[in-house]
């Protein structure tokens, strides 16, 4: 099992519009093979941001890398450029492949 991770800080008072975003994107997850499960966390709120993280679980690590060359991942991030102010930054990946699991 992989799970791939992106941390977003995100503007004061702009996490709905980071959440609706997500909400209403077309992912295109469900047609890629070795996709398992997608989440969308909220973490901690700070003075300059809010901590967000997309959690995509992956039958392999092999699975996600031919996703994100995949026309599915072009079409799920097409849109992308359209949220000037709501990000601070670029996302942070993070990969991990699950050694333990029940």
């Amino acid at each position: 099992m992989y799970i791939a991770m992106n941390r977003f800080k995100i503007a004061p008072g702009r996490e709905e519009d980071f959440e609706t975003v997500w909400k209403t994107r077309d992912r295109h997850l469900d047609e890629v093979p070795g996709f398992v499960e997608f989440h969308l966390l909220k973490g901690p709120s700070h003075e300059d941001h809010t901590l967000y993280a997309s959690h995509t679980i992956w039958k392999s690590e092999a699975d996600f890398v031919a996703w994100t060359k995949s026309e599915n991942f072009r079409k799920a991030h097409a849109n992308a450029g359209d949220t000037k102010g709501i990000y601070l930054g670029h996302p942070q990946f993070e990969g991990f492949e699950a050694v333990i699991g029940a």
